[in-house]
C-alpha cells in the first residue's frame, strides 16, 4: 500500500468515527446564500448546534482547518495531494466543513504570500482556529464596479493610521471581528498607486455597522461606517501604497472561492429528488416530465464542467500558479449556474416554491424561495458579472478596448 493510500485509510477512518451525523449534509435541496449553515467562527459566533463545536474543535486538533499551511502558523503542513485526500473523502462522507469564512478563504492566503512574518505569526494561527471571523472593505458608495476610486481616508499620526471613511456591502460586517480594507493613503498620487491594504479591528470607538436588507428578508451584507478609526501601522499589508496589488491578488482568491462554494454547496442528484417528489417519477423511476429531464441533464452537465475546470486549476496550483485574471471565468460561471439552478428549484417545486411565510409550506420550501432570491446578488457580489466579463475579454482573451 502506498504512502498516499494509507493516509487515505486514516482519514476514512477518523472522518468516520469523529464526524458527527448532524455534521454531514442530509437531502435538503436549496442554499439561503453563500455559507448559510455553516460554521464561520469568531468571538460573535453561536453554534445552532452543539455539534458545529466538537466538529470545529476536533478538526482543528487535526490542523485540518487549513490542511496545507505550514504547521508554525497553525496548519497541518500537509501536501496537496494530502489536502485533497482530506476533501474526497470529506465529499464521499457528507462531512459539511467544519469552518468557513474569508479569513481561509481570503486574507489568510493573502497573508501567506505577502505578509511579513510577524503578521503571519499574529493573525494565521486564530484563522486556523475559527477564533476570528473577517469581513471585508472594499466596495464604497461611489466605488464599486471602478474600485480604485476608493475615497475612504488614511492619515498617519505616529504609530497609526486614522481612518475615515464609509463601506457598503461589507458582506457580515455585523458578525466580524476584524476587516480588510482599501484605503486612500495619498491623495496626490494617482488613484491606482495612492491605496493601501490594511487591517481594522471592529471592536473599537469609530467603527459602526447597520445591516442592508434584501429582498429575500436576510442581511448579509451590511454599511461600515469608520470615524477616526485607528489602524496600526505594522497592520498594512504589502507596503503602503501597494494596496492596489493586494486588491487584484486578494479578489482572485475571493472569485475562486466563490466559485468552489457554489460548485460544491448541493449534491448532484437533488435536482433528481425534488422533481421526483414534486412531479413525480415513470414506472422506470424517472423523472416523469421529459422535457424537465432535459433540463436537469444541461445543468448537471454545467456543473461537471465547471468541476473538471476547477480541477485542472488546482493542477496548475501545484506549480505555483496562483489565482489570476482566469478566475473571473469561475466566478461568472459559478455565480450564473447558481442563479439557474435556484430558479429551477423554484420551478420544480411549482406553487410549493413561492411560500414567503403562512401555513402549507414547509422551513425547506421557504428556503428554496428566498435562495431563489438570493441568488440574483450572486451576479453582483465579488464583481458584477459584467465586470467579469469585461476582465475575461481584456485579461483573458486579449480583445481591445
Amino acid at each position: 500500500m502506498s504512502d498516499l493510500q494509507a493516509f487515505r485509510e486514516e482519514v476514512r477512518a477518523w472522518l468516520d468515527a469523529n464526524c458527527p451525523a448532524s455534521m454531514r449534509w442530509g437531502t435538503e435541496i436549496g442554499n439561503g446564500g453563500l455559507g448559510d449553515g455553516l460554521c464561520w467562527g469568531g468571538k460573535k459566533y453561536k453554534p445552532a448546534d452543539p455539534d458545529e463545536k466538537v466538529w470545529l474543535e476536533r478538526m482543528v486538533a487535526r490542523a485540518w482547518t487549513a490542511p496545507t499551511w505550514p504547521k508554525i502558523y497553525g496548519g497541518g503542513g500537509l501536501s496537496k495531494e494530502q489536502a485533497k485526500i482530506i476533501a474526497d473523502e470529506m465529499r464521499r462522507l457528507r462531512c459539511k466543513p467544519a469552518l468557513v469564512g474569508f479569513g481561509l478563504a481570503m486574507i489568510g492566503p493573502l497573508l501567506l504570500e505577502h505578509g511579513n512574518e510577524e503578521q503571519k505569526l499574529r493573525f494565521l494561527p486564530e484563522i486556523v482556529r475559527g477564533e476570528v471571523r473577517w469581513c471585508q472593505g472594499y466596495s464604497e458608495p461611489g466605488a464599486g464596479s471602478d474600485l480604485a476610486g476608493v475615497q475612504a481616508r488614511a492619515v498617519r499620526e505616529g504609530d497609526f493610521y486614522v481612518v475615515n471613511g464609509q463601506k457598503v456591502w461589507t458582506s457580515y460586517a455585523d458578525k466580524a471581528d476584524w476587516m480588510f480594507m482599501l484605503v486612500r493613503s495619498d491623495v496626490e498620487k494617482p488613484k491606482h498607486e495612492g491605496i493601501s491594504f490594511m487591517l481594522i479591528d471592529m471592536e473599537q470607538p469609530g467603527v459602526s455597522v447597520r445591516p442592508i436588507r434584501l429582498i429575500s428578508g436576510q442581511s448579509p451584507f451590511c454599511e461600515t461606517f469608520l470615524e477616526d478609526a485607528r489602524v496600526s501601522a505594522e497592520h498594512v499589508i504589502g507596503g503602503v501604497n501597494n494596496g492596489w496589488t493586494m486588491a487584484k491578488a486578494l479578489l482572485g482568491h475571493e472569485r475562486s472561492m466563490i466559485s468552489e462554494a457554489f460548485n460544491e454547496s448541493e449534491d448532484k442528484n437533488e435536482l433528481v429528488s425534488a422533481a421526483r417528489r414534486y412531479v413525480g417519477a415513470d414506472s422506470g423511476g424517472r423523472v416523469g416530465d421529459a422535457a424537465l429531464r432535459d433540463r436537469i441533464a444541461q445543468l448537471t452537465m454545467d456543473k461537471i464542467c465547471l468541476e473538471l475546470t476547477l480541477k485542472r486549476t488546482k493542477e496548475a496550483a501545484k506549480l505555483g500558479n496562483q489565482p489570476g485574471p482566469e478566475a473571473s471565468i469561475f466566478k461568472y460561471y459559478a455565480t450564473e449556474l447558481n442563479k439557474d439552478r435556484t430558479a429551477l428549484v423554484v420551478g420544480i417545486l411549482g406553487p410549493q416554491g413561492l411560500g414567503w411565510e403562512g401555513e402549507g409550506f414547509g422551513d425547506d420550501e421557504f428556503g428554496n424561495t428566498r435562495a431563489w432570491l438570493r441568488a440574483r446578488g450572486n451576479s453582483i457580489e465579488g464583481g458584477t458579472s459584467e465586470v467579469q466579463l469585461n476582465i475575461i475579454a481584456k485579461r483573458v482573451l486579449g480583445l481591445p478596448d
